[in-house]
C-alpha cells in the first residue's frame, strides 16, 4: 500500500513540477474574499496584471475584494486574456460590480442559478473555475469556508494551489 501512495505522491509533484515549469501561458484562476483592504486589493491587481502580462489567462468569478482586484488588472494589461464567470446572473449581481463586469468580453453568467442562495451558486461556480484552470490562487481567512472548500477540490483535483491567509 504504501509503494502505490509513493507512486501517487511522485505523480502528484511530477505534474506540480510541470506546471510551474511551464514557459507557455498557463490558465490560472484568482479566488478570495470580497472583504479585503485596499492595500490587498491594489496588490492583487498588480499579481493579476504582471500574470497577465507574461500571457497567463485568468479566471475569475465577479464579486467585489479579490475578484474585482483580479479583473482590473486582467482588464489593463489584456482584456481578452480575462474569463469571468458569475455564480448567477449579471442582474442578480450588485451594482457596484455591474458597471465593470458589463466591460469583460468573456463573461459567463450561470442564469440558472438565480434561485439558489448566494453560498450555493458560488461553491458552484468556483467548481466551474477551478475546473477550468491549471493553478489557482487563493486569497481567504480562516473561516471563509466556500473559499477553503474550493482549495480542497482544487487539491483533489490535483491543480497547482496557492493559498494566501489574510488573518
Amino acid at each position: 500500500m504504501s509503494q502505490s501512495t509513493d507512486l501517487i505522491n511522485l505523480d502528484t509533484l511530477a505534474q506540480e513540477l510541470a506546471t510551474i515549469q511551464q514557459t507557455g501561458s498557463k490558465r490560472i484562476a484568482l479566488l478570495g474574499s470580497r472583504h479585503v483592504p485596499i492595500t490587498h486589493q491594489n496588490l492583487i491587481e498588480m499579481m493579476t496584471y504582471a500574470l497577465v502580462l507574461s500571457g497567463n489567462r485568468v479566471i475569475t468569478s465577479g464579486a467585489t475584494g479579490t475578484n474585482s482586484a483580479a479583473i482590473k488588472g486582467a482588464m489593463r494589461a489584456d482584456p481578452n486574456l480575462l474569463t469571468v464567470i458569475l455564480p448567477q446572473s449579471l442582474e442578480r449581481q450588485p451594482n457596484e460590480s455591474r458597471q465593470q463586469l458589463e466591460q469583460v468580453m468573456h463573461l459567463v453568467e450561470n442564469s440558472g442559478n438565480d434561485s439558489l442562495s448566494l453560498a450555493e451558486a458560488s461553491y458552484l461556480c468556483n467548481k466551474e473555475i477551478v475546473s477550468r484552470c491549471q493553478q489557482l490562487i487563493c486569497f481567504a481567512f480562516h473561516d471563509s469556508r466556500t473559499l477553503l472548500q474550493t482549495c480542497q477540490d482544487a487539491e483533489e483535483q490535483r491543480k497547482v494551489l496557492t493559498l494566501f491567509y489574510f488573518d
